[in-house]
């Protein structure tokens, strides 16, 4: 579930900041605008459901790639010492 909600979250501001710094459709911000909000209340929830540390739970807070970030945060770290 957070995979998918950030992946939305951030699409959905990049296409809105681009409508916005482009042609500036209405339509595409109204329809874009709760999807995005939407997408970041899922990423809080999610990340909240899914783990118990601090770390990745304040990482969801940032708007736009928090959900990225706690996606990444949360990955196991793999050996750096490989033969």
């Amino acid at each position: 579930m957070l995979k998918l909600a950030a992946r939305v979250e951030l699409l959905s501001l990049l296409v809105l900041l681009v409508n916005l710094a482009t042609v500036h459709v209405q339509p595409v911000a109204t329809v874009l605008g709760p999807l995005h909000g939407c997408a970041y209340l899922v990423v809080i929830g999610a990340t909240i459901a899914e783990t118990g540390q601090i770390r990745p739970r304040l990482l969801a807070l940032i708007p736009g790639i928090g959900g990225v970030l706690a996606r990444r945060s949360l990955r196991p770290v793999a050996s750096t010492a490989r033969q």
